[in-house]
């Protein structure tokens, strides 16, 4: 069934099924939403039931997953099916013009097999200039047998005329209660972990499965003693943790904890409950600050710290950067007169 084991994407899964049993398929889709959350998956369920084999007995719009076209399709081999995607061994991967004029070679000619030839593009946003160029020919004149899908988590980077002539589907991220879940039952975790994972991948169910769980808690546990009031208590220890993490390559991996950290801390600030926080074994520590904080405060430092982080690949210099978002942590966690005799 190429649908079944896909979580979540319930309107998605509906309108394509609705689309292959009234013969109403677009040429050519945009799935679009967060990374990890299926949107590749779901693409290739779709080839899968429009080039299965066996036809189910009661003609629904799914396929066996067990024929020689499911899974030439799920090795990628499968002549009537095409995936293009970023070589992902460059600094900056791209989809160059090569790889697309390679697919409108093989996509004019009629299927071998199967009723359609299906091209999926992934990280479909990643394409050279030369490359969308190309490829939007083909979108404006597709062959009839033709079924383009591009797969993309920063939709708007595409160029308007792409978007324009695919069907959009925006897919969002499976519910927590969904990931964990899943994790319960393809990892066969117990329910604690799973919803450790659940709350730290934030919905993103491909990094929930593949997650290093004892790496995860290691890391947390580590984090929490570096960032905690201790940890931050004197400025030439904040300038020593700043440049020990910017050395060994983890500031955005030091980024990342203080964003979620922060964020348990404002759920608990607005009296939310604790299924969303991922810290909760510092609940009671996290409680105490979130009854005293300046929610603004807390607010700004969270905004700054997200645009760092999207700045993190543009010449930011990350230890720089990491001393004065510590400053900030320092002085939320720190009443200001003992600030003040640390110095």
């Amino acid at each position: 069934m190429p649908f079944a084991d896909i979580i979540g994407h319930d309107r998605a899964k509906v309108l394509l099924r609705s689309a292959i049993v009234q013969d109403r398929l677009a040429h050519a889709y945009l799935f679009h939403g967060d990374d990890r959350i299926g949107k590749r998956l779901l693409a290739v369920r779709l080839a899968q039931a429009l080039l299965c084999e066996t036809l189910p007995a009661d003609h629904a719009p799914e396929a066996c997953g067990a024929c020689r076209a499911c899974r030439q399709v799920d090795a990628h081999t499968h002549p009537d099916f095409m995936m293009i995607e970023p070589d992902r061994e460059q600094a900056h991967p791209q989809i160059k013009i090569e790889l697309i004029r390679n697919i409108e070679h093989q996509v004019i000619y009629r299927p071998l097999i199967g009723d359609r030839k299906i091209c999926l593009i992934d990280d479909a946003d990643r394409m050279t200039i030369g490359a969308v160029n190309a490829l939007l020919k083909t979108l404006e004149e597709p062959p009839d047998h033709s079924l383009f899908v591009l797969i993309s988590s920063r939709p708007y980077v595409l160029p308007a005329t792409i978007r324009s002539r695919c069907q959009a589907l925006r897919l969002t991220a499976p519910a927590q209660t969904q990931v964990e879940a899943a994790v319960i039952l393809k990892r066969e975790l117990p329910p604690a972990d799973a919803h450790f994972l659940a709350v730290l991948s934030d919905g993103q169910l491909g990094r929930a499965l593949e997650c290093n769980l004892e790496q995860a808690r290691n890391s947390q546990k580590e984090f929490s003693i570096i960032f905690s009031a201790k940890g931050l208590q004197s400025f030439s220890t904040i300038l020593a943790t700043a440049e020990t993490l910017a050395k060994a390559d983890r500031a955005l991996e030091a980024f990342d904890w203080l964003l979620r950290w922060l964020r348990d801390v404002l759920l608990l600030a607005v009296g939310a409950g604790s299924d969303h926080v991922l810290n909760v074994d510092q609940r009671t520590g996290m409680q105490a600050l979130a009854e005293r904080i300046d929610i603004d405060e807390l607010l700004d430092l969270i905004s700054d710290l997200e645009k760092m982080e999207r700045q993190a690949n543009r010449n930011l210099n990350l230890q720089m950067a990491l001393e004065t978002i510590l400053l900030r942590v320092r002085h939320l966690l720190t009443p200001q007169h003992q600030a003040g005799a640390s110095r």
